[in-house]
């Protein structure tokens, strides 16, 4: 049940039917389906990106140089391609492109002998996440309208770790049974194709998402100010979250843990970020945007755990970590959701994606240069940014910042 000073509250829907709600249930399933085999496609990738990347020659600048520019290009992209889905209508059709180049860069990586090259491949795996991803949350805005938009997100998302669980794992027991990252990316093309496969199944079962949706838009009280307030806040979080490139090659160059147990590690972040998806995104239907600075304060902790600590403090940072990975991709989007009708979901996805990019960007360029220079830096960095933004994000909640009633433009 949504509180009367949540930043983004909307009347409850009002159509609730049973059955109205268990085909929405459906497919947000069906949809997490392929969003589980795609995770254990390119996070099974990711977990071993970072030592491959190092033992290609790159250095820790350069793996979290590759990292931020992939996450740049793959948010800058969703201002464009959410727009783009909102101008057409064709949600359906972006959404396959995006997930065919995010998919199917991945195996290439089998083929990699230089860090550039591999640079390259990883920066278009980003690309094809930033073209689908916009017009895939706003069809699955529609459903998060009769299931609630935290439950509906948080539930999505925890099958996508689960993929993201999975993955990892995978990559461990290659690297056990041939000790070969080439051969362990040539293995990731099997979940590439059942992601495809069944993101065809989702487009056959539901091809107009929109009629899950039978409710009517209200503008938010305080909206633009309260969105400003918000994409700042969510911004410094993100300049001050690492990326998981960065951590395993920091366990890989101080041989804190051996390079097999990389990948499980990145699994146990997963399946921290999946559980708290769930928790997050029903306290968010009950809280708001409370939930966010919960989670942001706990994940916060991760960076000294993981640059200062031994091999047990780092399983419990990337437990931190993964948190902070599960309430980004949980309540951050289903508050966005909440703030838009329909016809403007994707715009607003990718306005806020984009924002939410350059900080990533840019912050794992400072954290990057931090760690060249000291652990202490790097970890001061990353708590302080982060920290920074709760009493933002506050504010985004508080009432009475304003009497404008008027709707977001993005």
């Amino acid at each position: 049940m949504d509180t009367g000073n949540d930043a983004v509250a909307l009347p409850l829907p009002i159509y609730r039917s049973g059955l109205h709600a268990r085909r929405a249930l459906r497919f947000v399933v069906m949809v997490g389906v392929v969003s589980l085999f795609a995770d254990m496609t390119y996070e099974g990738a990711r977990s071993i990106n970072g030592q491959f990347l190092g033992l290609l020659g790159a250095s820790g600048f350069w793996v979290s140089a590759i990292a931020g520019v992939g996450e740049l290009t793959g948010y800058g992209l969703r201002m464009f391609t959410g727009y783009l889905a909102d101008r057409t209508g064709r949600y359906w059709l972006i959404t396959m492109i995006g997930f065919a180049v995010n998919l199917l860069v991945v195996p290439l990586l089998a083929l990699a002998g230089h860090w550039q090259v591999a640079g390259v491949l990883i920066v278009g795996e980003r690309v094809g996440k930033g073209i689908r991803t916009p017009a895939r949350d706003a069809m699955l805005a529609y459903a998060g309208r009769s299931l609630g938009s935290g439950w509906a997100f948080g539930l999505h998302e925890a099958m996508d770790q689960a993929g993201a669980t999975i993955g990892p794992l995978l990559m461990a027991t290659v690297l056990l049974w041939r000790g070969n990252y080439h051969m362990a990316y040539a293995f990731l093309l099997f979940p590439a194709v059942a992601a495809l496969f069944a993101l065809m199944l989702a487009r056959l079962a539901f091809p107009t998402p929109g009629d899950l949706e039978r409710t009517s838009h209200v503008p938010v009280i305080d909206a633009n100010r309260r969105f400003l307030f918000y994409l700042c806040g969510t911004s410094l979080v993100a300049a001050g979250f690492a990326d998981y490139s960065l951590i395993a090659f920091h366990a890989h160059a101080l041989h804190l843990i051996p390079d097999v147990w990389i990948p499980p590690l990145y699994a146990l972040a997963m399946l921290s970020a999946g559980v708290s998806a769930l928790a997050f995104g029903r306290l968010f239907d009950r809280y708001g945007v409370g939930a966010l600075v919960g989670a942001t304060i706990l994940s916060a902790l991760f960076a000294p755990c993981v640059f200062l600590g031994d091999a047990t403090w780092i399983a419990i940072g990337a437990v931190l970590w993964g948190v902070g990975v599960g309430a980004h991709e949980s309540v951050m989007r289903a508050a966005v959701a909440r703030l838009f009708p329909p016809h403007r979901r994707a715009s607003a996805f990718g306005v806020f994606n984009t924002v939410f990019g350059v900080a990533w960007f840019l912050g794992s360029l400072a954290l990057g240069w931090a760690y060249e220079h000291s652990l202490w830096n790097i970890v001061v960095l990353s708590v302080a940014l982060q920290v920074l933004g709760v009493p933002l994000l506050l504010f985004a909640r508080a009432p009475g910042l304003s009497t404008s009633t008027k709707e977001i433009q993005p």
